[in-house]
């Protein structure tokens, strides 16, 4: 358990935290939920560790263990390998084993009189009770499920950490947390490296997480499948909410009416008191009235409104109508340094269309919005239909904005038809307020640049839209106002996002790009969802039915007539002896070690159960023998878990081979 106590902590005077105070117990899920700035990620490095402050403000039990993933980071990289650098999250796990065996060994060849034993003795009880339930001989397996889950692949195994881009080695370090499993996870936008499967797989691991978990994410979807509870930031106040984030907003919704109507009341008395002020201040038969109105009002404490509390909304400026074809894409292929993105891609979009883009990371998103915008060539027919004016967001404008100017003026410069007032509330919905829109562009951050850059962009007239991940660096807020302009907007749309709550209510149609080749599917992202989950199941039963088919199945000869069926009979004896003898050897060593594991197991527990004996401390000889005997076992079952992994290798491998040559 972690609990924070009374934390306060100000910035000049901004109150990022006032008296906050919560508590983690095992297996809570929280969502963390603010605007940017209230102090999310302050909060998550408080709790880690990372941000100091004064003692007794977080403490947790001795062992609740916290690990942190920031949104951001900046490593050395070395020459390990993506396994390696993955293995190094069980560094503590394997130490312990190694220490454990080295502990054993030296009991055993101690004398029963030695005075060091009974030190030795309490350190091997504390290695055992720190290793229960690692599963230290299963680390391959674990690393795998987790690596392949993420979006890696076998041959990335053996990849040299550093040759990878930064959004991997995000889900690298993303990956090394869940693997080191601890008490509490502090996640920071965990998702904003992640495409569609990765997303759908983290999704189900942290579904079956034992531990507890605090994450903050601006996509809507995940944090209300994942999250039962939500903590809200707010003017430095740490709100707790029973429910996901949109039993919250529901929760919210109805508090900030009670607080609106508190508030009103409060102003309501404080105007009253002021005019009694007024009105008898110089009166010497009111003077104690007065005198007591004052030091009630000095005394009150004020109530503020939450700073969410704001309506801001947004409309695309008009463009002149498109022709009712807006683009055709014919047999379209792009290459890179002679590896293959994508191939034969075809489809068309009309007036109106609004399509999600998705695929893995790497499938090529990016690449066919650029195609389609002209900024990279490609091989086939690429069409933009009649009187189509393009407008295109992508990570690139961020860096391309002239550095001297303002927010205000490089949003203005572009505008067309809005007034001063305009900008400043589309700017006021990308999170710059008051003086913030004066500030120089050359002094923003990589994410307040990429805000001017879509900014800049939205107030362009254009009748087709392409859009590169326009969420990023969005809060909720802003994300639903551009939501919204979306769903009104009249033209077409083209957007690439993982946020699927975002896009989910105002497209019409989703491309998927897999394995090179682009499929349209009608329906939102939901609709597409519930499509790939049905796909998937019809694929694995198809596996299954066509090696059943196999085995049923009558070959015929190049005349039609059917092979006689004693030939089939002899055929298939030949070929189940074949697999036989191929897997036989195989199956005989898994045998073997599936019978070690069972015997040096029930051992294992057999010692344990007698080294737990007290009694057993006074006879020195039998606890040296117990103590050897049991350093013996652990290395005889490391060693059966090792030969019965191979062993299941082996097997799958020629099962494979075997279903492959059937197909």
């Amino acid at each position: 358990m972690l609990s924070i106590n009374d934390l306060s902590l100000q910035y000049g005077n901004k109150h990022i935290f006032r008296n906050a105070s919560a508590q983690i117990h095992t297996g809570d899920r929280v969502g963390l939920a603010g605007v940017n700035g209230a102090g999310k990620s302050t909060l998550l490095k408080i709790m880690c560790g990372q941000h100091e402050v004064d003692p007794g403000i977080v403490s947790r039990a001795a062992w609740f263990s916290v690990a942190y993933l920031p949104q951001e980071v900046s490593i050395e990289l070395g020459s390990r390998t993506l396994f390696a650098e993955a293995e190094s999250a069980f560094d503590s796990v394997l130490a312990q084993q190694e220490e454990l065996d080295r502990v054993s060994e030296e009991l055993a060849l101690l004398d029963p009189d030695s005075p060091e034993i009974d030190a030795l003795l309490a350190r091997q009880g504390d290695l055992q009770h720190a290793l229960d339930g690692s599963d230290v001989f299963r680390i391959r397996p674990q690393i795998e499920r987790v690596l392949f889950g993420l979006g890696f692949s076998a041959a990335d195994l053996d990849r040299e950490v550093a040759s990878f881009s930064g959004g991997w080695i995000m889900r690298l370090l993303l990956a090394k947390l869940l693997l080191k499993r601890p008490s509490l996870l502090l996640l920071d936008e965990p998702t904003n490296h992640l495409d569609l499967d990765s997303l759908t797989w983290l999704e189900e691991f942290l579904l079956q997480y034992q531990g507890s978990m605090i994450i903050i994410s601006h996509d809507r979807s995940f944090l209300d499948r994942v999250t039962s509870i939500t903590w809200e930031l707010s003017l430095g106040k740490l709100s707790i909410f029973r429910g996901n984030y949109s039993h919250y907003l529901v929760e919210k919704a109805q508090r900030m009416e009670l607080e609106r109507a508190a508030y009103d009341n409060q102003q309501s008395m404080i105007r009253q008191s002021e005019r009694f002020i007024t009105r008898f201040r110089s009166k010497s038969t009111k003077a104690r009235q007065v005198q007591s109105r004052v030091k009630q009002l000095d005394k009150l404490e004020r109530i503020e409104l939450s700073e969410t509390d704001r309506a801001i909304h947004f409309n695309f400026p008009p463009a002149a109508p498109s022709g009712r074809d807006v683009f055709t894409l014919h047999d379209v292929r792009k290459e890179y340094h002679g590896k293959t993105v994508f191939d034969g891609v075809s489809f068309s979009l009309q007036r109106g269309d609004k399509l999600a883009v998705v695929g893995v990371n790497g499938a090529g998103k990016t690449t066919l919005l650029k195609v389609m915008a002209g900024l990279v060539p490609a091989e086939g027919s690429i069409k933009p239909g009649h009187n189509v004016i393009l407008s295109y967001f992508g990570q690139h404008q961020a860096q391309e904005l002239p550095g001297e100017l303002s927010i205000l003026d490089t949003v203005y410069h572009t505008a067309v038809d809005m007034t001063i007032t305009q900008v400043r509330s589309l700017l006021g919905a990308f999170l710059f307020t008051g003086d913030e829109v004066e500030k120089q562009v050359r002094v923003l951050s990589g994410g307040e640049k990429s805000r001017v850059a879509l900014a800049k962009m939205l107030v362009r007239p254009a009748n087709l839209m392409l859009l590169d991940e326009p969420t990023n660096h969005l809060d909720m807020s802003s994300q639903e106002i551009l939501q919204e302009a979306m769903a009104q907007y009249e033209g077409t749309i083209i957007v690439v996002s993982h946020n699927r709550f975002f896009v989910n209510s105002f497209v019409n149609k989703v491309l998927e790009i897999r394995n090179g080749k682009a499929t349209i599917h009608e329906g939102n992202i939901e609709d597409y969802l519930e499509w790939r989950r049905k796909a998937d199941a019809q694929s694995a039963a198809d596996v299954q039915a066509s090696r059943g088919e196999a085995a049923r199945r009558l070959e015929t000869v190049d005349d039609g007539q059917s092979v006689d069926k004693k030939t089939q009979r002899k055929q298939r004896a030949q070929d189940r002896q074949m697999l036989n003898k191929k897997l036989g050897p195989w199956k005989k060593k898994n045998e073997e070690a599936e019978r070690d594991i069972e015997q040096y197991e029930a051992r294992k527990v057999e010692l344990e159960a007698m080294m737990a004996d007290p009694d057993l401390y006074g006879d020195q000889e039998r606890w040296s023998g117990a103590s050897k005997e049991y350093g013996q076992v652990q290395r005889h079952l490391e060693r059966a878990y090792q030969k019965w992994e191979e062993a299941q290798q082996a097997i799958e491998a020629i099962e494979r081979e075997v279903a492959g040559t059937e197909e």
